[in-house]
């Protein structure tokens, strides 16, 4: 057998530092554990014949651990982590999670005995911390560690926000530097013949083109193509590069070195760019971590994409040029500012950004095609040619079948005619123009635009662009003094802007708001009606305040309970979304899914009307399904949630982003990383610490619940035995539930929360109809 051995040190580091420090510092620098020759234990004199190494393994025989101290553990990291997945990970995924089959139990070794001593160490929870731990360590180029036993026992709630803060952030953060240009460039949508890495840089920004220019100069490896973009961006320019698709540079500052580029944090997986709408919620969750100057950098990139290509972009790709995206700008800039010092520098700043934001509402939100006339709201309407093209291959197959059937082609030939423009058909325009709507609106795909987007005006777009009214007026009063001038040197009046707000506020009020059901709906400019689709962005009604508090009490009354599901809220209702067949499947932004920004977005708005108790019980239940499946399946953080049966393992379009990793998980994803860090700020002592026990919601509020809308809790609570069982592999006989259990032991470190230490221990029951057990913790209701 191998022993190692760790010598005395008094250099202790935190046993929840960021592993940069962790696995860098005091035991596990690298140079404070040795390793010992291989000996057998049958024959130690002939393995050691220097007798000193013999009395020295002897001395570690009798050698024993000090009860009364946290444990460590002394792990050799290559080896204990190809043991730990050949026994554990059952299903090959390099992952071990609630539907691996393996015992969940593994022995370590105890530092304080060279090894010698062993512990086991059990439950899904634990043993996922301990895989995640030993690939952070190797990542690190550690051979052998000393594990703290309380990183793995750490409380869940404490341990992600912790990943997130320290780990999750960074690896989101990219550059368009030089070094980065090979990695930035890459684009799996990219499906043209011509792959070398590109970048379009703007007609008007040269120090950025003679910047890429060198970098494919001095590094011709890299084959990059630097392009300059046409002054005027036409719809027919943008289609005619979507043979040679590249990334479109961003802003970048002078420093003593030269020319820098601003940071910015991706979505992750896939998304390699930088996103509109997903870049406000990520801004929040950085200035929640205190990450103010990576929050301002994203409001400075945002402001040169306004500046440079006419409006905030889908993402920076090239054919993305033509779209938009749902529009934050101002909330963004003035909550960075909030964080800053109130400094001359920092409001010139500010100005700058609101500047923009001006431009982009009267050049792109208030101006045709997007303004309808007749009602003087806005609608989610972008140009462009063709066929978008980031899509998968056979996405539109369905949608060019009949045509090309009747024109005698393939669907191949007819795709590139239709581009070409060889071919006319004026219901596929129509159906390309509400596709490219539905992405402009960030909820692809859904039932509630299916071939009708463009036309609407809808709740979430109008309400959006009534703070930016309010945003504008608020700011131009109280931080300039109504003394504002904007980069055209136009004065710009407070008056003018709560104007704006109020008119839009009435048409608001006339054209969607429904005071029969309670609850704003999206208005057909064409057909001039109401739509009928129950969208949970009716609130955002209440996150603008372009609601009246009267308004505001009746959605609550009539209309929060239709979206309010076990894990959170719900995009749609399931009646709005209609019966799902073959031929009608599932679309990712309706029920039974949930997704981060429509859970923030309610948050505020609860509280912006002073019902703060029902957005820390809307918080709990989101946070308990993030929370839930980081404990069952290896720490995972993906994109979305079925929150009805509260599975991250879901079945539908594009699947689920932030799902496919080895080992360890080293971004999350942006937004639903967000969602985590603003959510806990809203619970109180007692709720963080029923969510670190993985209490169930409808347990902890089950007197709320039972009061209001029985119903739709003996659903939830049938629902979540559904899911038990949907979620493991075996889960026709037996479902693996995680409890979670108070230890008395004193070697294990109390969390911040100040709640007693979590055992973590995989319960199986047999009896699946059964309801689920109870754990251990209170479930007093809030």
């Amino acid at each position: 057998m191998s022993t190692i051995h760790a010598t005395n040190t008094d250099q202790e580091v935190d046993v929840h530092a960021p592993a940069s420090t962790y696995y860098t510092s005091g035991f596990n620098s690298g140079t404070e554990i040795s390793r010992i020759k291989t000996f057998q234990v049958r024959d130690t004199e002939k393995s050691y014949p220097d007798r000193h190494a013999a009395d020295a393994f002897r001395k570690r025989r009798a050698s024993h651990d000090d009860k009364n101290k946290a444990q460590k553990f002394l792990l050799d990291v290559k080896e204990t982590l190809k043991v730990l997945v050949e026994q554990e990970d059952t299903d090959g995924d390099f992952q071990i999670t609630v539907n691996d089959l393996g015992p969940k139990t593994f022995t370590v070794g105890t530092a304080d005995s060279g090894g010698y001593r062993t512990i086991d160490i059990r439950g899904t929870y634990v043993l996922s911390n301990l895989l995640q731990e030993l690939a952070i360590a190797k990542d690190f180029g550690r051979k052998h560690i000393v594990l703290d036993e309380a990183r793995l026992n750490e409380n869940p709630v404490d341990r992600l926000s912790r990943m997130i803060r320290n780990h999750f952030w960074d690896g989101l953060t990219r550059r368009m530097d030089a070094e980065a240009m090979e990695i930035i460039c890459k684009d799996p949508k990219n499906r043209s013949n011509n792959t070398n890495p590109r970048i379009y840089i703007p007609c008007d920004d040269d120090d950025a083109f003679n910047y890429y220019q060198q970098v494919a100069d001095h590094r011709q490896h890299l084959k990059l193509e630097v392009v300059r973009l046409p002054p005027k961006l036409t719809p027919e320019f943008v289609q005619s590069i979507n043979e040679c698709p590249g990334i479109l540079a961003l802003a970048m500052k002078r420093t003593e070195q030269g020319l820098k580029s601003v940071p910015f944090v991706v979505p992750g997986g896939r998304f390699n760019e930088m996103y509109g709408w997903d870049s406000y919620f990520i801004a929040l969750g950085l200035l929640s971590d205190n990450r103010i100057d990576l929050a301002q950098a994203m409001v400075d990139n945002f402001v040169y994409q306004i500046k440079h290509y006419g409006k905030i972009l889908n993402a920076n790709r090239s054919y993305y040029l033509s779209r938009s995206q749902p529009p934050f700008l101002t909330d963004m800039a003035l909550r960075v500012y909030d964080k800053l010092p109130q400094t001359e520098e920092n409001k010139a700043w500010l100005q700058y950004s609101l500047s923009a934001a001006i431009q982009e509402y009267n050049t792109v939100w208030v101006a045709e095609p997007r303004l309808d006339p007749k009602t003087g709201l806005s609608r989610f309407r972008p140009a462009g040619k063709g066929i978008p093209p980031e899509t998968e291959a056979s996405h539109f197959d369905h949608v060019i079948q009949p045509y090309a059937t009747e024109a005698n082609m393939t669907i191949n030939d007819y795709m590139n005619a239709y581009n070409d423009g060889s071919v006319v058909e004026p219901e596929l325009d129509e159906y390309f123009l509400h596709d490219r709507a539905v992405r402009e609106s960030g909820h692809d795909t859904t039932y509630r635009y299916e071939k009708r987007c463009a036309n609407l005006a809808t709740i979430d777009l109008n309400a959006l662009l009534y703070k930016y009214e309010t945003d504008l007026a608020d700011a131009i009063r109280d931080i300039f003094e109504d003394d504002f001038v904007d980069d055209d040197g136009k004065h710009q009046s407070a008056m003018e802007w709560t104007q704006r707000a109020k008119d839009r506020r009435e048409r608001i009020d006339e054209y969607l708001w429904n005071e029969e059901k309670g609850l704003y709906y999206d208005y057909d400019t064409v057909l001039e009606q109401q739509c009928t689709y129950d969208s949970v962005t009716a609130f955002w009604a209440m996150w603008a305040q372009c609601a009246s508090m009267e308004q505001a009490q009746r959605m609550t009354e009539l209309s929060l309970h239709k979206f309010e599901e076990l894990g959170g809220l719900v995009s749609g209702t399931e009646e709005s979304r209609g019966v799902i067949t073959l031929d009608r499947p599932n679309r990712q932004w309706d029920f039974p899914f949930g997704w981060a920004p429509h859970q923030i977005m309610a948050w505020r708005g609860f509280e912006n009307y002073d019902m703060p108790e029902i957005a820390r019980r809307l918080a709990y239940r989101w946070l308990y399904t993030i929370t839930k499946s980081f404990v069952d399946f290896n720490g995972v953080v993906p994109e979305k949630y079925d929150v009805v049966s509260m599975t991250h393992q879901v079945q539908v379009e594009y699947g689920n982003v932030g799902t496919d990793f080895k080992y360890v998980t080293r971004e999350g994803f942006g937004w639903m990383n967000a969602s985590y860090q603003l959510g806990l700020k809203l619970l109180t002592t007692q709720m963080r610490r029923a969510l670190g026990m993985i209490t169930d919601p409808d347990l902890f509020f089950e007197k709320i619940i039972e009061r209001q809308h029985k119903d739709a809790h003996r659903r939830r609570r049938k629902s979540s035995v559904a899911a038990a069982k949907k979620i493991t592999k075996n889960g026709q006989i037996i479902a693996a539930i995680t409890t979670f259990t108070h230890t008395s032991s004193s070697t294990v470190n109390t969390p911040s929360t100040e709640a007693p230490p979590p055992q973590f221990t995989d319960i199986l029951t047999q009896e699946p109809e059964s309801p689920l057990p109870n754990t251990s913790v209170s479930t007093s209701s809030f």
